[in-house]
């Protein structure tokens, strides 16, 4: 997660809250059909200060779906399309000589953006992936010695195609585990495909979005979710939860810190979508699977199961056998 810059506490109400988030929704609903608990689990994302990871196949709406995002909000956007050639500097930027002048300038990269997507990811070569890594984890890029702050809100979209495609890298656990959220569009279903091709608008979906809200209204969401109440009670649950992760047989790696920082944000916004100044149990149940499954390492996937699949069930063992607090 990143830092919202330190000023006072937001005067949004949790209505209000509530109803900026459904507006989102409805906007990028227009564009992105049938895709509603994807785009509800995508804000809470956005409004937590985290990070998405969209794992699919080409031609899903990966891509509109960013888009899609970042016009709802009123902010500024830029697609890298990753390949094996892409270079760090191609992201973050570098130091030009300027002949006249005889001195080095600074040209920023599409990474200073508000909201960056990161397109085909583990298209990419581990070095290039890593350029990724200071921006996520601290909203900032370092080169040659200097530091350059990145605007504010800030959020990378990161899309991958599944890793059994071939021309693909895998990505590395350190770069999993910024990732706070990750998701699966699929296929829309047959009426909704259908009506997509009928439609006048299928070729250019984005056409006539306007934005719904600004960026400093994004960020007073963002305080106003981060004074949503977790319980001791809550936040015990949460350990055991993880706790449980680390010592199952089947796993090789179990839910990191982060993890836990970044799945307790995503349950205080989903708690906003019922106006709600605090989390329940049901909030953290309902965020587990995409928050934490693609951090979870499996010692050796069962036979005719995805590891994607296998993950997942072992989550909601653990979930099971977890006593919920009351």
């Amino acid at each position: 997660m990143t830092d919202v810059p330190p000023t006072s506490l937001t005067t949004l109400s949790f209505k209000q809250a509530r109803v900026l988030t459904e507006q989102i929704a409805v906007s990028m609903g227009s564009v992105i059909r049938g895709k509603t608990p994807q785009i509800k689990m995508a804000i809470n994302c956005l409004v937590s200060r985290g990070h998405l990871l969209l794992e699919d196949v080409p031609g899903v709406g990966k891509t509109t779906f960013a888009e899609a995002m970042a016009q709802s909000c009123g902010l500024s956007f830029s697609r890298v399309q990753f390949t094996s050639d892409v270079m760090p500097s191609d992201i973050v930027g570098a130091q030009i000589f300027n002949q006249q002048t005889s001195l080095f300038s600074f040209r920023q990269g599409p990474i200073f953006r508000q909201m960056v997507l990161a397109d085909e990811l583990n298209r990419a070569p581990a070095k290039t992936q890593s350029a990724l890594l200071e921006a996520m984890a601290q909203s900032q890029v370092s080169i040659d010695g200097t530091t350059h702050p990145l605007p504010h809100p800030f959020m990378v979209i990161a899309t991958q195609n599944p890793e059994e495609w071939v021309g693909t890298f895998p990505l590395p656990d350190s770069q999993l585990d910024r990732f706070q959220v990750r998701l699966s569009l699929g296929y829309p279903d047959q009426a909704t495909e259908a009506k997509l091709l009928t439609g006048a608008g299928y070729r250019q979906p984005l056409a006539g979005l306007q934005p719904i809200i600004s960026a400093d209204d994004l960020i007073d969401l963002q305080r106003c979710a981060s004074q949503v109440l977790i319980s001791e009670s809550l936040a015990s649950y949460a350990v055991a939860v993880a706790q449980g992760t680390r010592s199952h047989p089947e796993l090789e790696r179990g839910v990191s810190t982060r993890a836990l920082l970044g799945w307790m944000g995503v349950a205080r916004t989903h708690a906003l979508w019922d106006d709600r100044h605090f989390v329940t149990p049901l909030d953290l149940q309902e965020t587990a699977v995409p928050c934490l499954a693609h951090r979870l390492v499996a010692k050796t996937p069962q036979r005719g199961t995805s590891l994607r699949q296998m993950i997942s069930g072992i989550l909601d063992e653990v979930l099971n056998q977890v006593p919920v607090p009351r």
